[in-house]
């Protein structure tokens, strides 16, 4: 990692000199603009909307609008006059409970290694904040501005979290904090059900990020001149429309049915069917239904395959009793026929 920051934490009259690092990095793969024709890089130039001269950095300079298309122009040497106090230095204020900080104010997280002889005070401080279960709140100034920010301790490290001002978080304004909502007792019990059974250790290393993965799948192909497969993705039938309770009861059995556990039963076996146990019922008799299909078809086929071979039996029997007869008969003729005399 490369540092990004070099200053010293005060605290009260000890100073520990430190280095900032990026705590964090974005995965998102990135893309450039190109021509879909050639490959080619889309380029922008920086042009005046006034003069249409193309700007280069150095002659770049901010400005604020007023209003009514006029603009008020700030350069580098009123900035450099503003009282940044603490621009080399992160200054501890007081220290709090960490649940006291809204997670809302967090911005962005930064890493802090001693420099030189600060190891000592670095590790002190570390060790203090451990102790006493608290965060120090500091200020600190990071590219021209002066931001408010938090210390902690994370995996040995002191991490500096920084915030964002109270001014910056909007005040939620929805319409539907005015109406008069009743909850039902019933219906909480059910929610707080599905959240117990729902209820486990956050471990992030076991989530992925699937886009990502199937998107570098798609590059990854187009690099080796293959095609990409992607699985058939199974379409759930649209729910039919029950009412809340019907709702969480049946989200209560299908959290309960993915951890293992059997769903509980009435004793009496006569409730109301939820709409997963209604489901499951009509596919196994969909299922009994395909197997007894074949087995009829096979008792079928044997019932006719015998009626048809019984009339056959028959007449073969007839044809043989008719030719066992057939010798008998002359015989008998032979007997009867008269003599010729000689």
């Amino acid at each position: 990692m490369r540092a990004i920051w070099k200053g010293a934490v005060s605290f009260g009259l000890v100073s520990i000199g430190v280095k900032l690092y990026s705590a964090t990095e974005e995965k998102d793969i990135r893309f450039h603009q190109v021509h879909r024709e050639d490959g080619g890089r889309i380029r922008y130039k920086r042009t005046c909307s006034v003069c249409g001269e193309e700007v280069t950095y150095d002659d770049i300079a901010k400005g604020y609008d007023i209003g009514g298309g006029e603009m008020v122009i700030l350069t580098d040497e009123d900035f450099a006059d503003l009282p940044l106090t603490s621009s080399r230095a992160i200054d501890v204020l007081e220290f709090v409970p960490a649940e006291q900080v809204d997670p809302i104010l967090y911005n962005k997280a930064y890493f802090l290694e001693p420099e030189g002889a600060a190891t000592k005070p670095y590790v002190l401080l570390r060790d203090a904040l451990i102790d006493s279960e608290r965060v120090a709140i500091v200020k600190v100034a990071l590219r021209q501005r002066e931001q408010l920010a938090t210390l902690r301790v994370r995996e040995g490290v002191l991490l500096l979290n920084t915030m964002l001002w109270p001014d910056e978080i909007r005040t939620p304004d929805f319409g539907f904090l005015d109406e008069d909502l009743k909850v039902r007792p019933p219906e909480l019990a059910m929610a707080s059900s599905l959240i117990d059974s729902m209820t486990g250790e956050f471990e992030p290393d076991v989530f992925t990020d699937d886009y990502r993965a199937a998107l570098q799948e798609v590059i990854d192909a187009k690099v080796e001149g293959r095609e990409v497969v992607q699985p058939e993705e199974v379409e759930e039938a649209p729910a039919a429309a029950v009412d809340l309770m019907a709702a969480l009861k049946a989200s209560v059995e299908r959290a309960k049915a993915a951890r293992g556990e059997q769903p509980a039963r009435s004793s009496g076996g006569g409730g109301e069917p939820t709409p997963i146990s209604s489901a499951r019922s009509a596919q196994k008799a969909a299922e009994k239904k395909a197997a007894k299909a074949p087995a009829k078809k096979t008792a079928a086929k044997k019932t006719a395959e015998k009626e048809t071979a019984e009339p056959a039996k028959k007449t073969a029997a007839k044809k043989a009793a008719a030719k066992k007869a057939e010798p008998a008969k002359k015989t008998a003729a032979r007997k009867t026929a008269p003599r010729k005399s000689a």
